[in-house]
């Protein structure tokens, strides 16, 4: 069903497709950058770093909230014009954080332009499946997920260039020409994509947003385990559940059951929900090590986090080519065994890591986390009917964002828990009456050496976790089988 404008190359289509989807993951990481001078210019003090996190899941919140409903309703309403509404939020969005002197509006800003930006990743998946035939969306999927990483990757290099010269607002504010430019191409290189006449379920979408927002919120409340995270999470069930009981009554639910019948569409979701918590483990663990127990500054855990994302894009087109010539589950397979193996041999690592080991291995998960982007996306949306394939794109993006909440939020209680559990019997060396300063010395560090020790076992285990996780879906990737002769249903 090609939809690019008469004698336009939908590759060439696309690459207002690319442009958004590239901006939008720009926007993810580049407040890492900013984040330091935002909390100066508002007066919000170092110990209120928690409330300034918020800058940060706010973003998550809007990006997994509303990606179900805006899944559907772009099957119903058209994929482009979803795409447009989708990038216009997000402008309106940036120029909301650009314009707010207030931390808690700037979180609430932040919170609408993530309802923009998580839309334009699945629906970006939809005009793919509008404007490519089934056998042929393996590379543009694949150079769509390197459009995402690159994105992620240049983020927080992108905000460091621009706070050098200019305010922190500029990082948003450059989002209003560049998300003008997406619109203008979209319309000028795609054409109107097909509507359907089904309508969309208000209430089943107030209910899915409702409940995965509370759901973040519990999330990010796991290290303090308190009533508020309980009530959260139980409000967050209840709605699950007032969901599941609307989509059998609609008589056109939200989230057509048919979809979960194939084995292929179940398998995709499982599989993109543990590399999420992987992902996350990794990108997490990565800089944290370098900037305690290795001792390095933050530019260097960057740059180490960046041997790994950096090699993502590259995968992603590799798995995106792989995809259109074999079954899926080849190159998902292969990618999910690197990036198992790239953090088995991270779980090994010591204070003495370097180069080049430390970057093969890095590169190998990265490489591995890119092969399986593409064949994971088309084995989901393959294994659907084409007026359903922007829910299905928005399920399978909204699975790997939970399994990030999911994996950050298992990660930081475990971890707490277990780095207590290990330096509970050390004890803080004080000087006692008569001894020297050298043996003083000497005690200090060996319980710093110890301390080190304590936190270099919890990072190689956290490696080890992401292993298993990668391990794990190896097995859900293996019904991902999909029939290829088979072109799904209008």
């Amino acid at each position: 069903m090609r939809l690019s404008r008469s004698r336009i190359s939908p590759y060439l289509a696309l690459t207002a497709v690319f442009a958004g989807v590239f901006i939008a993951a720009d926007d993810q990481t580049v407040i890492v950058t900013v984040l330091p001078q935002i909390m100066l210019d508002m007066g919000v003090q170092v110990n209120e770093l928690n409330r300034a996190s918020w800058t940060i899941t706010g973003y998550l919140l809007g990006y997994l909230a509303a990606m179900p409903f805006i899944g559907r309703a772009s099957d119903v309403w058209g994929h482009r014009r979803v795409f447009v509404i989708s990038m216009a939020l997000f402008m309106i969005g940036s120029s909301a954080v650009a314009l707010t002197s207030s931390l808690d509006w700037l979180i609430a800003a932040r919170v609408f332009q993530a309802l923009g930006a998580g839309a334009l990743v699945p629906v970006s998946i939809a005009i793919v499946g509008d404007l490519f035939p089934v056998r042929g969306r393996g590379v543009p999927l694949g150079i769509m997920g390197a459009s995402a990483e690159a994105g992620g990757v240049i983020g927080p290099l992108w905000g460091g260039i621009i706070i050098k010269y200019l305010s922190w607002q500029w990082v948003f504010w450059i989002n209003l020409p560049l998300g003008a430019a997406v619109i203008a191409l979209t319309f000028l290189l795609i054409g109107p994509s097909p509507r359907t006449r089904s309508r969309v379920d208000y209430i089943g979408g107030a209910l899915i947003t409702a409940s995965l927002a509370t759901l973040t919120l519990a999330l990010s409340r796991v290290d303090a385990l308190d009533w508020l995270m309980a009530l959260y999470a139980a409000i967050s069930l209840g709605l699950f559940g007032l969901f599941i009981i609307r989509q059998r009554a609609a008589s056109e639910p939200l989230i057509p059951a048919a979809m979960f019948r194939t084995w292929a569409f179940r398998a995709s979701n499982a599989v993109h929900l543990l590399v999420g918590a992987a992902l996350i483990i990794g990108m997490v663990t990565i800089p944290l090590m370098a900037n305690t127990v290795m001792g390095l500054t933050p530019l260097d855990g960057g740059l180490q986090l960046m041997r790994l994302t950096a090699a993502i894009p590259v995968g992603a087109v590799l798995g995106g080519l792989a995809a259109q010539r074999m079954d899926y589950r080849v190159p998902t397979v292969i990618g999910l065994a690197l990036a198992a193996a790239g953090f088995w041999l991270m779980s090994g690592w010591d204070l003495t890591i370097s180069d080049p080991e430390l970057t093969i291995h890095l590169a190998t998960a990265g490489l591995g986390f890119g092969l399986v982007i593409a064949p994971i996306a088309l084995a989901a949306t393959n294994s659907v009917r084409h007026a359903d394939i922007g829910t299905a794109a928005s399920l399978i993006t909204a699975a790997r964002i939970t399994g990030m909440a999911l994996g950050l939020a298992a990660l930081t209680a475990w971890g707490t828990g277990h780095f207590g559990r290990l330096v509970s019997g050390l004890q803080v060396p004080f000087q006692v009456s008569g001894e020297s300063a050298s043996a003083y010395q000497q005690r200090i560090d060996e319980f710093q050496r110890q301390v080190t020790d304590a936190g270099l076992t919890i990072f190689n285990d956290f490696f080890l976790v992401a292993a298993g996780l990668c391990t794990l879906a190896i097995v859900a990737a293996m019904f991902m089988a999909w029939d290829r002769n088979r072109t799904p249903e209008a």
